[in-house]
């Protein structure tokens, strides 16, 4: 379970201020809301990579708020991938278990088995740079879940790909998710992803949570207005 708690950050003119939020176990949590809300900046801060000025963000119960991130137990999908363009596919999967100390039997053995299940085992010998988008996409997947993280973080990881790549990556994801049970926090500002995918929505706005909402109780709302001629055009391709 994740929370937080009072959280405040600041960053030169723009102010990220959430009273309270609970991500539950095994949930998949969509962050909707516009450009320049401080969406990316909640995943940061999540991920330690961002010191929030007052407040705290507990994971399972423990307070991690000023932890490391390789303390945390979290792995994020950052927007673009930023995979190692030196390294090829199989050592980019295997990184995040190396710098965990695991033997290197074990290395294998995880990165074969997320390969397998991404449908990746032939890129393994590949540098990203020859990969497609959709390639690359689950290349970072792979590198993100491989270390069995308490939380995924996902900052819009389907905004690169074209609409077919988009809605097969998104038949990917509601997969994994089903297969795995990991907690995810997803941030996009697309309410096909949003609601193909989430158990719950949270919807913001000038940097503050304005409510958290049921799929399907979203749509009703006036925040989904401006994303409805969108998500009925590409509806009918996900269900």
């Amino acid at each position: 379970m994740i929370e937080i708690r009072g959280l405040l950050v600041r960053l030169g003119d723009f102010t990220l201020s959430i009273e309270k939020l609970l991500v539950k176990q095994g949930e998949y949590m969509v962050v909707l809301g516009p450009s320049g809300v401080g969406k990316t900046i909640l995943l940061l801060t999540l991920a330690g990579l961002i010191t929030p000025e007052k407040g705290s963000v507990l994971i399972n119960g423990v307070d991690v708020t000023h932890d490391p991130p390789e303390r945390r137990g979290v792995a994020l999908v950052p927007q673009g991938y930023a995979l190692f363009p030196h390294m090829n596919v199989y050592d980019n999967i295997a990184y995040g278990l190396r710098v965990r100390g695991a033997p290197e039997q074990e290395v294998r053995e995880k990165v074969r088995e997320i390969a397998e299940r991404l449908g990746i085992t032939h890129l393994l010998s590949r540098k990203p740079r020859t990969l497609s988008g959709g390639e690359q996409q689950r290349v970072a997947l792979a590198r993100a879940l491989v270390v069995e993280p308490e939380l995924l973080l996902l900052d819009e990881p389907l905004s690169a790909l074209d609409p077919r790549l988009r809605i097969s990556a998104i038949k990917l994801l509601k997969r994994l998710h089903r297969e795995l049970g990991f907690t995810a926090i997803h941030v996009t500002h697309n309410l096909a992803e949003a609601l193909s995918l989430a158990t719950r929505i949270a919807y913001m706005e000038k940097g503050r949570l304005i409510g958290v909402y049921e799929p399907r109780e979203f749509v009703e709302t006036k925040h989904a207005t401006p994303y409805l001629e969108e998500y009925r055009a590409l509806r009918q391709f996900l269900e």
